[in-house]
């Protein structure tokens, strides 16, 4: 299954055009484990339709209603990456808002390939790709950048060196830490805002990948980070956010308790996830960047 460098870097998807409502506004807040005390006021207008609000990283989902996407037809030519998906794992993760979400929208995504890394046949690759939505007024609303490492598939050719480089947090203690524990049930919500791999539900399935038991998303462990922020550094105003980014490092097993830590500078608010249970740092390099 080989990656064809550069003729990579022209594919891209077919535009789809979806919509979202309030529902699934509402169910990736309450899958990333807001509104677990009703009388919270301020978590309850992320889980409430009444002056509903939207957690900015829930456009990493709410594009599930477009469906997979499609490859457009390549240039003459030009041939297809084959990809071993059974190796694949998502690397980063950056969700840039141009514009704060809307409770309920319409939009045309795009999704194009920005960059593949050759790390050795022995290292695998890193593929960054690239989604945009258009809101229906023609101007791009969200810029989604994705990082896809490739395990099986090193040694294309292609180059080794240029890839974006992780932000870095700063050298000291924390400004704060934050704890949030899981529910041991929390992937089985998660999943219904779109993303159903089996590894996330079926312990069969989980336990051949090598894990005792289905693990939490990598992107709900993500939203705990961007609610983390909210929470404890913009009391709330989503508006605020201009982007949100890691990379993953180690999965969440559901039922852990999270630790985030935060360091403020500025309009830079960088961030890491530890699970302390079983020292390891399961998200690196976090950055939230607001307006």
């Amino acid at each position: 299954m080989p990656i064809y460098y550069p003729d990579i870097l022209e594919e891209r998807s077919i535009p789809r055009t979806f919509s979202y409502t309030d529902k699934e506004v509402m169910l990736y807040a309450l899958g990333i484990g807001m509104g677990d005390d009703p009388m919270d006021e301020k978590e309850l207008k992320f889980v409430y339709e009444k002056d509903l609000r939207v957690v900015p990283s829930a456009a990493t989902v709410l594009a599930a209603a477009a469906g997979r996407p499609e490859l457009a037809p390549m240039p003459a030519g030009k041939r297809v990456t084959e990809i071993n998906y059974t190796m694949m794992l998502h690397g980063e993760q950056k969700v840039e808002l141009h514009k704060p979400l809307p409770s309920a929208g319409t939009f045309t995504v795009q999704t194009r390939v920005i960059g593949a890394f050759d790390k050795g046949k022995d290292k695998g690759a890193v593929i960054f790709r690239e989604t945009t939505w258009t809101d229906e007024a023609g101007d791009v609303a969200v810029t989604l950048t994705g990082a896809q490492f490739c395990r099986g598939d090193g040694g294309f050719g292609g180059p080794a060196e240029g890839a974006p480089e992780p932000h870095k947090v700063p050298d000291r203690k924390p400004d704060l830490s934050v704890d949030y524990t899981t529910r041991p049930g929390q992937a089985l919500l998660y999943r219904l805002s779109g993303d159903r791999n089996p590894l996330h539900s079926d312990p069969e399935v989980a336990r051949k990948a090598g894990f005792q038991v289905p693990i939490l998303h990598g992107l709900c462990a993500y939203g705990i980070t961007c609610r983390a922020v909210l929470e404890h550094v913009l009391d709330y105003d989503a508006s605020q956010i201009l982007s949100h980014q890691v990379r993953f490092s180690s999965p969440v097993m559901p039922g852990e308790t999270i630790t985030v830590d935060i360091w403020k500078d500025g309009k830079d608010i960088a961030f890491e996830t530890r699970i302390k249970a079983r020292n390891i740092t399961s998200i690196r390099n976090g950055l939230t960047r607001l307006r």
